[in-house]
Protein backbone atom coordinates (compact mmCIF):
# COMPACT_ATOMS: atom_id res chain seq x y z
CA UNK A 1 0.00 0.00 0.00
CA UNK A 2 1.50 3.36 -1.35
CA UNK A 3 1.93 6.57 1.35
CA UNK A 4 -0.56 9.25 1.41
CA UNK A 5 0.66 12.22 -0.63
CA UNK A 6 2.66 14.09 1.73
CA UNK A 7 0.69 18.19 1.69
CA UNK A 8 1.45 20.13 -1.05
CA UNK A 9 3.23 23.28 0.83
CA UNK A 10 5.18 20.79 3.49
CA UNK A 11 9.01 21.92 2.79
CA UNK A 12 8.52 22.34 -1.24
CA UNK A 13 6.70 25.78 -0.97
CA UNK A 14 9.40 27.77 -2.84
CA UNK A 15 9.30 24.62 -5.27
CA UNK A 16 5.36 25.48 -6.15
CA UNK A 17 5.77 29.34 -6.48
CA UNK A 18 8.63 28.85 -8.86
CA UNK A 19 6.79 26.22 -10.98
CA UNK A 20 3.83 28.32 -11.09
CA UNK A 21 5.38 31.81 -12.15
CA UNK A 22 7.73 29.47 -14.51
CA UNK A 23 4.79 28.39 -16.02
CA UNK A 24 3.41 31.92 -16.65
CA UNK A 25 6.61 33.04 -17.89
CA UNK A 26 6.59 30.45 -21.00
CA UNK A 27 3.86 32.14 -23.01
CA UNK A 28 3.96 36.43 -22.35
CA UNK A 29 6.75 36.65 -24.26
CA UNK A 30 4.36 35.09 -27.54
CA UNK A 31 1.29 36.48 -26.54
CA UNK A 32 2.37 39.63 -25.42
CA UNK A 33 3.88 40.46 -29.41
CA UNK A 34 1.20 40.55 -31.88
CA UNK A 35 -1.10 43.51 -30.64
CA UNK A 36 1.41 45.94 -30.60
CA UNK A 37 2.63 45.38 -34.21
CA UNK A 38 0.45 48.27 -35.65
CA UNK A 39 2.25 50.84 -32.72
CA UNK A 40 5.58 49.40 -33.21
CA UNK A 41 4.92 50.67 -36.87
CA UNK A 42 4.22 53.78 -35.83
CA UNK A 43 8.15 53.84 -35.09
CA UNK A 44 10.33 51.88 -37.57
CA UNK A 45 9.70 49.54 -40.37
CA UNK A 46 8.04 46.66 -39.50
CA UNK A 47 7.53 44.50 -42.91
CA UNK A 48 5.04 41.41 -42.96
CA UNK A 49 7.64 39.53 -43.77
CA UNK A 50 9.52 40.06 -40.66
CA UNK A 51 6.33 39.43 -38.85
CA UNK A 52 5.68 36.57 -40.24
CA UNK A 53 9.27 35.87 -39.45
CA UNK A 54 8.62 36.00 -35.78
CA UNK A 55 6.02 34.10 -35.72
CA UNK A 56 7.77 31.06 -37.06
CA UNK A 57 10.25 32.02 -34.44
CA UNK A 58 8.40 30.63 -31.46
CA UNK A 59 8.66 26.77 -32.36
CA UNK A 60 12.12 26.94 -34.45
CA UNK A 61 13.71 28.24 -31.15
CA UNK A 62 11.81 25.44 -29.18
CA UNK A 63 12.81 22.74 -30.96
CA UNK A 64 16.63 24.38 -31.56
CA UNK A 65 17.45 24.92 -28.06
CA UNK A 66 15.54 22.16 -26.64
CA UNK A 67 18.08 19.63 -27.64
CA UNK A 68 20.51 21.27 -26.34
CA UNK A 69 18.72 21.55 -22.80
CA UNK A 70 19.48 17.73 -21.74
CA UNK A 71 23.33 18.73 -22.05
CA UNK A 72 22.62 21.67 -19.90
CA UNK A 73 20.60 20.13 -17.13
CA UNK A 74 23.33 17.41 -16.90
CA UNK A 75 26.04 19.99 -16.65
CA UNK A 76 24.55 22.32 -14.50
CA UNK A 77 21.19 20.74 -12.66
CA UNK A 78 17.41 21.49 -13.07
CA UNK A 79 17.07 24.97 -10.81
CA UNK A 80 20.49 26.49 -12.25
CA UNK A 81 19.26 25.88 -15.55
CA UNK A 82 15.80 27.41 -14.43
CA UNK A 83 17.46 30.67 -12.80
CA UNK A 84 19.60 30.85 -15.77
CA UNK A 85 16.32 30.51 -18.82
CA UNK A 86 14.56 33.13 -16.79
CA UNK A 87 17.42 35.56 -16.85
CA UNK A 88 17.93 34.99 -20.16
CA UNK A 89 14.33 35.55 -20.81
CA UNK A 90 14.17 38.47 -18.73
CA UNK A 91 17.30 40.01 -20.45
CA UNK A 92 15.77 39.49 -24.37
CA UNK A 93 12.14 40.87 -22.94
CA UNK A 94 13.66 43.71 -21.43
CA UNK A 95 15.97 44.44 -24.52
CA UNK A 96 12.83 44.02 -26.99
CA UNK A 97 11.22 46.80 -25.68
CA UNK A 98 14.08 48.79 -26.49
CA UNK A 99 13.87 47.92 -30.05
CA UNK A 100 14.81 51.23 -32.50
CA UNK A 101 14.42 48.72 -35.59
CA UNK A 102 13.90 45.52 -37.07
CA UNK A 103 17.36 43.86 -36.27
CA UNK A 104 17.59 45.05 -32.67
CA UNK A 105 14.11 43.57 -32.15
CA UNK A 106 14.74 40.28 -33.71
CA UNK A 107 18.05 39.79 -31.73
CA UNK A 108 16.01 40.35 -28.43
CA UNK A 109 13.21 37.90 -30.01
CA UNK A 110 15.89 35.03 -30.35
CA UNK A 111 17.06 35.34 -26.96
CA UNK A 112 13.12 35.65 -25.42
CA UNK A 113 12.53 32.29 -27.13
CA UNK A 114 16.07 30.71 -26.54
CA UNK A 115 15.03 30.92 -22.74
CA UNK A 116 11.62 30.13 -23.01
CA UNK A 117 12.76 26.82 -25.28
CA UNK A 118 14.78 25.44 -22.40
CA UNK A 119 12.12 26.71 -20.17
CA UNK A 120 9.32 24.03 -21.96
CA UNK A 121 11.82 21.57 -21.39
CA UNK A 122 12.28 21.63 -17.40
CA UNK A 123 9.04 22.23 -16.22
CA UNK A 124 7.58 18.47 -16.38
CA UNK A 125 10.87 17.22 -14.92
CA UNK A 126 10.71 20.12 -12.37
CA UNK A 127 7.49 18.73 -11.46
CA UNK A 128 8.06 14.92 -11.00
CA UNK A 129 11.32 15.58 -9.30
CA UNK A 130 9.34 18.22 -6.55
CA UNK A 131 5.90 16.44 -6.38
CA UNK A 132 5.87 12.84 -7.58
CA UNK A 133 3.29 12.21 -5.40
CA UNK A 134 0.95 14.93 -6.43
CA UNK A 135 1.99 15.23 -9.93
CA UNK A 136 -1.62 14.85 -11.46
CA UNK A 137 -2.42 18.47 -9.17
CA UNK A 138 0.60 20.34 -10.01
CA UNK A 139 0.88 19.84 -13.46
CA UNK A 140 -3.10 20.59 -13.61
CA UNK A 141 -2.01 24.14 -12.00
CA UNK A 142 1.03 24.79 -14.69
CA UNK A 143 -1.16 24.00 -17.39
CA UNK A 144 -3.62 26.39 -16.64
CA UNK A 145 -1.27 28.56 -15.73
CA UNK A 146 0.24 28.56 -19.15
CA UNK A 147 -3.49 28.63 -20.59
CA UNK A 148 -3.60 32.10 -18.70
CA UNK A 149 -0.86 33.34 -19.40
CA UNK A 150 -1.55 33.24 -23.42
CA UNK A 151 -4.85 35.27 -23.18
CA UNK A 152 -4.33 38.09 -20.49
CA UNK A 153 -1.22 39.49 -22.40
CA UNK A 154 -3.08 40.65 -25.47
CA UNK A 155 -6.12 41.11 -23.67
CA UNK A 156 -3.96 44.30 -21.92
CA UNK A 157 -1.20 45.09 -24.24
CA UNK A 158 -2.67 47.95 -25.88
CA UNK A 159 -4.03 49.36 -22.72
CA UNK A 160 -0.79 49.30 -21.08
CA UNK A 161 0.19 50.77 -24.59
CA UNK A 162 -1.80 53.36 -24.95
CA UNK A 163 -1.34 53.99 -21.35
CA UNK A 164 2.34 54.22 -21.47
CA UNK A 165 4.10 53.25 -24.59
CA UNK A 166 4.47 50.08 -26.34
CA UNK A 167 8.15 49.80 -25.02
CA UNK A 168 6.56 49.11 -21.51
CA UNK A 169 4.10 46.64 -22.97
CA UNK A 170 6.30 44.47 -24.35
CA UNK A 171 8.68 44.90 -21.82
CA UNK A 172 7.25 44.89 -18.52
CA UNK A 173 7.29 41.18 -18.78
CA UNK A 174 10.55 41.10 -18.11
CA UNK A 175 10.21 41.77 -14.64
CA UNK A 176 8.14 38.83 -14.25
CA UNK A 177 10.79 36.43 -15.28
CA UNK A 178 12.90 38.04 -13.14
CA UNK A 179 10.99 37.44 -10.13
CA UNK A 180 10.27 33.49 -11.20
CA UNK A 181 14.27 33.18 -10.63
CA UNK A 182 13.86 33.89 -7.08
CA UNK A 183 12.26 30.40 -5.63
CA UNK A 184 14.67 28.62 -7.37
CA UNK A 185 17.90 30.89 -6.25
CA UNK A 186 16.32 30.49 -2.89
CA UNK A 187 16.22 26.22 -3.14
CA UNK A 188 19.88 26.78 -4.78
CA UNK A 189 20.94 28.77 -1.30
CA UNK A 190 18.71 25.71 0.60
CA UNK A 191 20.64 22.63 -0.95
CA UNK A 192 23.79 24.56 -0.44
CA UNK A 193 23.38 25.03 3.16
CA UNK A 194 22.09 21.30 3.90
CA UNK A 195 23.47 18.30 3.00
CA UNK A 196 20.74 16.55 0.13
CA UNK A 197 18.66 13.25 1.51
CA UNK A 198 19.76 10.70 -0.76
CA UNK A 199 16.44 10.76 -2.84
CA UNK A 200 17.53 14.49 -4.14
CA UNK A 201 21.07 13.92 -5.04
CA UNK A 202 20.85 15.14 -8.81
CA UNK A 203 21.05 12.03 -11.08
CA UNK A 204 23.80 11.74 -13.99
CA UNK A 205 22.12 11.29 -17.31
CA UNK A 206 23.17 9.18 -19.37
CA UNK A 207 24.28 11.06 -22.70
CA UNK A 208 22.75 7.64 -24.77
CA UNK A 209 19.43 8.07 -23.17
CA UNK A 210 18.08 10.68 -26.20
CA UNK A 211 20.06 8.03 -28.50
CA UNK A 212 17.49 5.52 -26.56
CA UNK A 213 14.36 7.27 -27.50
CA UNK A 214 14.61 7.02 -31.32
CA UNK A 215 13.85 3.70 -30.90
CA UNK A 216 11.71 4.10 -28.05
CA UNK A 217 7.66 3.19 -29.51
CA UNK A 218 6.41 5.91 -26.40
CA UNK A 219 8.86 8.26 -27.21
CA UNK A 220 7.53 8.64 -31.19
CA UNK A 221 3.55 8.71 -29.81
CA UNK A 222 3.97 11.28 -27.77
CA UNK A 223 5.89 12.91 -30.42
CA UNK A 224 3.18 12.26 -32.54
CA UNK A 225 0.22 13.65 -30.36
CA UNK A 226 2.51 16.34 -29.64
CA UNK A 227 2.91 17.42 -33.15
CA UNK A 228 -0.83 16.75 -33.69
CA UNK A 229 -1.88 19.65 -31.02
CA UNK A 230 0.73 22.09 -32.38
CA UNK A 231 -0.76 21.90 -35.68
CA UNK A 232 -4.00 22.19 -34.68
CA UNK A 233 -2.62 25.40 -32.30
CA UNK A 234 -0.62 27.36 -35.30
CA UNK A 235 -2.76 26.86 -38.05
CA UNK A 236 -5.47 27.99 -35.66
CA UNK A 237 -3.72 31.09 -34.96
CA UNK A 238 -2.59 31.71 -38.31
CA UNK A 239 -5.48 31.17 -40.95
CA UNK A 240 -8.68 30.65 -38.95
CA UNK A 241 -10.13 34.31 -39.08
CA UNK A 242 -9.31 34.17 -42.83
CA UNK A 243 -10.95 30.73 -43.39
CA UNK A 244 -14.29 32.06 -41.60
CA UNK A 245 -14.14 34.61 -43.26
CA UNK A 246 -13.57 32.86 -46.66
CA UNK A 247 -15.97 29.93 -46.13
CA UNK A 248 -18.64 31.22 -43.85
CA UNK A 249 -18.54 34.59 -44.53
CA UNK A 250 -17.70 36.22 -40.66
CA UNK A 251 -16.68 39.42 -40.54
CA UNK A 252 -13.51 39.97 -39.41
CA UNK A 253 -14.68 40.91 -35.55
CA UNK A 254 -16.29 37.65 -35.30
CA UNK A 255 -14.13 35.91 -36.82
CA UNK A 256 -11.69 36.73 -34.10
CA UNK A 257 -13.81 37.04 -31.28
CA UNK A 258 -13.92 32.87 -32.59
CA UNK A 259 -9.99 33.09 -32.50
CA UNK A 260 -10.21 34.12 -28.82
CA UNK A 261 -12.50 31.71 -28.25
CA UNK A 262 -9.80 29.06 -29.83
CA UNK A 263 -7.87 30.29 -27.71
CA UNK A 264 -9.76 30.51 -24.62
CA UNK A 265 -10.68 26.35 -24.52
CA UNK A 266 -6.68 26.04 -23.54
CA UNK A 267 -7.88 26.76 -20.18
CA UNK A 268 -10.08 24.43 -19.56
CA UNK A 269 -8.79 21.78 -20.85
CA UNK A 270 -5.19 22.66 -18.66
CA UNK A 271 -7.94 21.98 -15.74
CA UNK A 272 -9.22 18.88 -16.36
CA UNK A 273 -6.90 16.68 -18.62
CA UNK A 274 -3.88 15.94 -15.84
CA UNK A 275 -6.30 15.07 -13.41
CA UNK A 276 -8.69 13.02 -15.52
CA UNK A 277 -5.48 11.10 -16.98
CA UNK A 278 -3.24 10.68 -13.28
CA UNK A 279 -6.67 9.56 -11.33
CA UNK A 280 -9.00 7.79 -14.11
CA UNK A 281 -6.37 6.82 -16.20
CA UNK A 282 -8.24 8.24 -19.18
CA UNK A 283 -5.25 8.67 -21.51
CA UNK A 284 -7.00 6.25 -24.12
CA UNK A 285 -10.65 8.09 -23.93
CA UNK A 286 -8.75 11.47 -24.46
CA UNK A 287 -6.64 10.65 -27.44
CA UNK A 288 -10.04 9.40 -29.19
CA UNK A 289 -12.13 12.34 -27.56
CA UNK A 290 -9.28 14.82 -29.31
CA UNK A 291 -9.98 13.00 -32.40
CA UNK A 292 -13.29 12.70 -32.90
CA UNK A 293 -13.69 16.62 -31.95
CA UNK A 294 -10.57 17.99 -34.25
CA UNK A 295 -11.98 15.62 -37.22
CA UNK A 296 -15.32 17.33 -36.55
CA UNK A 297 -14.15 20.97 -36.53
CA UNK A 298 -12.08 20.71 -39.44
CA UNK A 299 -14.51 18.79 -42.13
CA UNK A 300 -17.63 20.90 -40.31
CA UNK A 301 -15.50 24.06 -41.79
CA UNK A 302 -15.06 22.56 -45.10
CA UNK A 303 -18.81 20.68 -45.57
CA UNK A 304 -20.66 22.67 -43.82
CA UNK A 305 -19.56 26.21 -43.90
CA UNK A 306 -23.37 27.20 -43.66
CA UNK A 307 -24.02 26.00 -40.45
CA UNK A 308 -22.80 28.06 -37.26
CA UNK A 309 -19.56 28.27 -37.33
CA UNK A 310 -18.62 28.48 -33.49
CA UNK A 311 -19.47 25.16 -33.24
CA UNK A 312 -16.65 23.99 -35.68
CA UNK A 313 -14.38 25.92 -33.68
CA UNK A 314 -15.39 24.81 -30.44
CA UNK A 315 -14.42 21.18 -31.73
CA UNK A 316 -10.81 22.50 -32.96
CA UNK A 317 -10.79 23.88 -29.51
CA UNK A 318 -11.76 20.80 -27.60
CA UNK A 319 -9.38 19.11 -30.16
CA UNK A 320 -6.48 21.13 -28.18
CA UNK A 321 -6.42 19.03 -25.13
CA UNK A 322 -3.57 16.96 -26.84
CA UNK A 323 -1.57 19.66 -25.26
CA UNK A 324 -2.09 19.12 -21.81
CA UNK A 325 -2.41 15.88 -22.27
CA UNK A 326 1.19 14.97 -23.91
CA UNK A 327 2.97 17.11 -20.90
CA UNK A 328 1.13 15.26 -18.16
CA UNK A 329 2.52 11.79 -20.08
CA UNK A 330 5.88 13.02 -20.34
CA UNK A 331 6.08 12.82 -16.50
CA UNK A 332 4.27 9.50 -16.44
CA UNK A 333 6.04 7.90 -18.84
CA UNK A 334 9.55 7.71 -17.39
CA UNK A 335 10.84 6.93 -13.99
CA UNK A 336 13.31 9.39 -12.59
CA UNK A 337 13.15 13.73 -13.68
CA UNK A 338 16.65 13.10 -15.81
CA UNK A 339 14.71 10.49 -17.70
CA UNK A 340 11.65 13.20 -18.32
CA UNK A 341 14.31 15.71 -19.39
CA UNK A 342 15.63 13.75 -22.23
CA UNK A 343 11.88 12.92 -23.00
CA UNK A 344 10.67 16.32 -22.65
CA UNK A 345 13.53 17.77 -24.69
CA UNK A 346 13.02 14.76 -27.40
CA UNK A 347 9.48 15.45 -28.04
CA UNK A 348 9.27 19.20 -28.20
CA UNK A 349 12.34 19.70 -30.66
CA UNK A 350 10.97 17.08 -32.78
CA UNK A 351 7.43 18.16 -32.19
CA UNK A 352 8.19 22.31 -32.43
CA UNK A 353 10.38 21.56 -35.31
CA UNK A 354 8.00 19.49 -37.80
CA UNK A 355 4.78 22.10 -36.65
CA UNK A 356 6.65 24.88 -37.79
CA UNK A 357 6.73 24.22 -41.06
CA UNK A 358 2.43 23.74 -41.06
CA UNK A 359 1.26 27.14 -41.17
CA UNK A 360 3.89 28.01 -44.26
CA UNK A 361 2.36 24.97 -45.91
CA UNK A 362 -0.94 25.30 -45.47
CA UNK A 363 -0.88 28.55 -46.88
CA UNK A 364 0.94 27.41 -49.90
CA UNK A 365 -1.76 25.01 -50.41
CA UNK A 366 -4.33 27.39 -50.96
CA UNK A 367 -2.73 29.49 -52.88
CA UNK A 368 -1.72 26.70 -54.98
CA UNK A 369 -5.28 25.48 -54.75
CA UNK A 370 -6.91 28.85 -54.70
CA UNK A 371 -9.27 26.84 -51.92
CA UNK A 372 -9.54 25.82 -48.46
CA UNK A 373 -10.45 21.88 -49.52
CA UNK A 374 -7.28 20.86 -49.66
CA UNK A 375 -5.47 22.68 -46.83
CA UNK A 376 -8.09 21.57 -44.43
CA UNK A 377 -8.14 17.75 -45.39
CA UNK A 378 -4.18 17.51 -44.82
CA UNK A 379 -5.61 18.34 -41.20
CA UNK A 380 -7.99 16.34 -40.93
CA UNK A 381 -4.95 13.53 -42.08
CA UNK A 382 -2.58 14.70 -39.26
CA UNK A 383 -5.09 14.67 -36.28
CA UNK A 384 -5.93 11.23 -37.53
CA UNK A 385 -2.43 10.40 -36.88
CA UNK A 386 -3.05 11.12 -32.90
CA UNK A 387 -4.88 7.23 -33.10
CA UNK A 388 -2.03 5.34 -33.25
CA UNK A 389 -0.16 7.71 -31.35
CA UNK A 390 -2.52 7.43 -28.79
CA UNK A 391 -3.09 3.48 -28.30
CA UNK A 392 0.75 3.00 -28.02
CA UNK A 393 0.97 6.39 -25.05
CA UNK A 394 -2.24 5.28 -23.33
CA UNK A 395 -0.61 1.62 -22.24
CA UNK A 396 0.95 1.37 -18.76
CA UNK A 397 4.73 1.85 -19.11
CA UNK A 398 7.58 3.66 -19.05
CA UNK A 399 10.70 4.29 -21.17
CA UNK A 400 13.00 2.61 -18.65
CA UNK A 401 10.53 -0.53 -19.08
CA UNK A 402 11.13 -0.37 -23.06
CA UNK A 403 14.76 -0.29 -22.80
CA UNK A 404 14.65 -3.52 -20.09
CA UNK A 405 12.61 -5.55 -22.76
CA UNK A 406 15.08 -4.45 -25.09
CA UNK A 407 17.74 -5.42 -23.55
CA UNK A 408 15.82 -8.88 -22.34
CA UNK A 409 15.34 -9.71 -25.33
CA UNK A 410 18.67 -8.96 -27.22
CA UNK A 411 19.78 -11.40 -23.77
CA UNK A 412 17.68 -14.26 -24.87
CA UNK A 413 18.55 -13.84 -28.20
CA UNK A 414 22.48 -14.54 -27.69
CA UNK A 415 22.10 -17.06 -25.81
Amino acid sequence: MSPPPAPLWRGRALALVGIVLFAYSLRTGVSSFAPLIVLMREDFELPSAVVGLIGTAPPVCYAVFGILTPRLERRFGLERLAVAAMAVTALGLAARGLAVDVVTLLLPTVVVFAGLGVGNILLPPLAKKYFPDRLGLVMTIYTAVIGISTFIPPLIAVPVAYATSWRVSIGMWAVLAAVAMIPWIALLLRQRGAARPDDEVIETASPLVLGRLWRSPIAWALTTGFVVSGVIAYIGFTWLPQILIDLTGASPEAAGAQLALLAGLGLPCALVVPMLVVRFHAARALYLVSVATGLGGALGLLLAPWAPSWIWVLLLGISGLLFPLTFILLALRTRTHESAVSLSAFVQSIGYGIAALFPLGFGLLHDATGSWTVPLLVLAVVIVCAVPAGVIAARPGTVEDEWERRRRARSAASR
